[in-house]
């Protein structure tokens, strides 16, 4: 697959956010995604895996938008949140956002979309709109899915069988992509959640761990 760079976002911090779309051109576009919490490395590594698959493979066509990771601060620094502490999972304009702060890993930021890194995201979706979302985080291996994607996210359990929910109990998501992304644009959002590493899991594992189901996945009618 054939990808080209499209205009860069910025950071709070000034650094660059890459995006890239495929050659394949269409109304709307499947988008993968990750590094939204700059802590979760392990959801960054396996689309960076999925990543060089897909350029190597010259079956697979698109639509794609592919964003290896949205806050570049947060990675660099090792948090959560970006630079200005806010969760940009927290801090999109869906009708659940609350200014309330749960805790202060959760931050909304004072206002929806007042985060450079959501406001690039959702220019990108404004221009290529999005028909389906899978974003890569890590928490506990998790398939949680908002939208007509539970067919999705049955093919992968089948491979890793990683428990799947339409909602998360005791964890609300306010302002969360999956609650905005169905509301605005009718979009399905499948959030993959990984396990976190620990003394016997290396980012290998988790990729090898969820290889051949995100292949196969790529190679079916459920991606097109």
């Amino acid at each position: 697959m054939n990808l080209l760079k499209l205009k860069s976002g910025a950071t709070v911090e000034g650094d660059e956010i890459k995006a890239f779309i495929s050659e394949t051109k269409s109304a709307k576009y499947n988008y993968l995604m990750a590094g939204v919490h700059g802590d979760e490395v392990e959801g960054v590594y396996v689309l960076k895996e999925l990543l060089e698959w897909l350029k190597e493979n010259d079956e697979i066509m698109g639509p794609f938008i592919i964003i290896p990771i949205l806050n570049i601060d947060g990675y660099r620094t090792g948090t959560r949140t970006n630079a200005h502490g806010v969760d940009l999972n927290r801090n999109l304009p869906a009708a659940n956002w609350t200014e309330k702060i749960r805790k202060k890993r959760y931050n909304p930021g004072p206002t929806p979309l007042s985060e450079p890194e959501n406001i690039f995201l959702d220019k990108l979706f404004q221009k290529y709109t999005p028909k389906f979302i899978l974003s890569f985080h890590s928490w506990k291996p998790m398939l949680n899915f908002n939208g007509e994607c539970r067919e999705i996210a049955k093919f992968l359990e089948k491979h890793n069988s990683y428990p799947i929910n339409n909602s998360i109990d005791g964890h609300p998501t306010p302002g969360s992509l999956g609650h905005y992304a169905v509301e605005k644009y009718k979009c399905p959002v499948l959030t993959f959640e990984c396990p976190v590493l620990d003394d016997n899991l290396t980012l290998k594992n988790i990729w090898k761990d969820n290889e051949a189901g995100l292949k196969l996945l790529f190679q079916s009618h459920l991606i097109s």
